[in-house]
């Protein structure tokens, strides 16, 4: 069977050539006469591996030195949990934008560890938009502000990076870290579950300003504890180590085969321009979004009918075209367009839409 296109939102496709290189290295990692999946995570060899993956993304990302990388496991809805309990004291405060599903579990995660506060939401127009927020609406004591820049099920994305002032800015980029250069300094803390835009599920990336560090709460559990896993370069035990070194070639597929976020930005921006212009000049299908908040990663549309919604995924999946069926709390269709989806898959996915359209208008 032939490759088909993957429009899943997570977890999602990877570059082709970084698999094939998994393929090619799967019984004998550079003669190290194993694969990955096999070796220590203390062999000098795998030492390597997560060495060369940090050093990677923290040029990718253009990462100040005073941040710490750590590669964990848990997801980015562990991180909801683990954020406050490293952030935010016994007693404390911080503010939530929800403007999204996940956003909106995270700030109930936080109820259990403070007095948190949702500052702003979207969910009355059903999450179509993301709230602009200004600096005087943050609590200046909160111990952090915490926003999903992407949101996946909505197909939305922050247009602006929120001025918190001193407070540090929590941000979840699980569905578009690495899609285009980010000012990492803005923000005190960005998390992302590595399973739609950099590698299998397993890994999350945290990356955590130093200052931020050692100021957990004694009930912490060692292994959320971001001071710990820091002091231990990630290794405090055995870490996601296949889908570390997965993203190790992701990495490498971006800074020297793409040319880094500024040329992948370029890329993913056509790719979307090329849906959202088609959704834009015709009438059968439904864009939700209000353009300003577009994502880039996540495309959502309906036609206005269920039942036509469920046969476009149908023959769609029967013309190769797999995982577009609308998250069930908004229906419809998603076209999650990754960093992986080649332009092609886009193009083909138009010249569908646009026949499924003239055979059932």
């Amino acid at each position: 069977m032939s490759r088909v296109y993957n429009f899943s939102a997570g977890p999602s496709m990877l570059p082709l050539p970084v698999l094939e290189k998994c393929a090619a290295q799967m019984l004998n990692y550079e003669g190290s006469g194993m694969s990955v999946m096999e070796m220590s995570h203390r062999s000098p060899v795998y030492d390597q591996i997560i060495k060369d993956a940090m050093a990677s993304l923290r040029r990718i990302m253009n990462i100040p030195e005073n941040y710490k990388i750590l590669f964990l496991q848990g997801g980015a809805s562990q991180v909801f949990a683990s954020v406050p309990l490293n952030l935010m004291p016994a007693g404390g405060k911080a503010d939530y934008i929800v403007s999204g599903q996940f956003s909106g579990k995270a700030y109930k995660e936080g109820q259990k560890y403070g007095a948190v506060r949702e500052v702003a939401s979207s969910k009355s127009d059903n999450f179509t938009y993301v709230p602009k927020v200004e600096k005087d609406q943050f609590d200046p004591e909160a111990s952090f502000v915490h926003i999903c820049y992407n949101n996946t099920i909505y197909g939305t994305k922050f247009d602006y990076i929120p001025d918190t002032g001193d407070v540090p800015l929590v941000a979840d980029m699980s569905s578009c870290i690495l899609s285009e250069p980010i000012d990492v300094s803005k923000f005190g803390l960005i998390y992302a579950g590595a399973q739609k835009n950099v590698a299998p599920a397993g890994l999350t990336i945290v990356i955590v300003r130093e200052d931020l560090l050692g100021n957990a709460r004694p009930e912490t559990p060692t292994m959320l504890d971001y001071a710990v896993q820091a002091a231990n370069d990630s290794m405090y035990n055995t870490p996601p180590t296949y889908p570390i070194y997965v993203a190790g070639l992701v990495f490498k597929w971006i800074e020297e085969t793409v040319g880094g976020l500024e040329k992948m930005k370029e890329y993913n921006e056509k790719k979307c321009a090329l849906l959202y212009d088609y959704l834009d000049g015709q009438d059968f299908y439904i864009a939700p979004v209000k353009k300003e908040n577009r994502s880039m990663m996540n495309v959502t549309f309906k036609t206005g009918d269920a039942d036509l919604d469920a046969k476009f995924v149908k023959e769609a999946k029967a013309a190769g075209f797999v995982n577009l069926k609308g998250h069930r709390s908004v229906g419809g269709m998603r076209a999650s367009i990754y960093n992986a989806m080649p332009i092609e898959g886009v193009e083909k996915l138009v010249d569908f839409m646009e026949q499924f359209r003239k055979e059932n208008a």
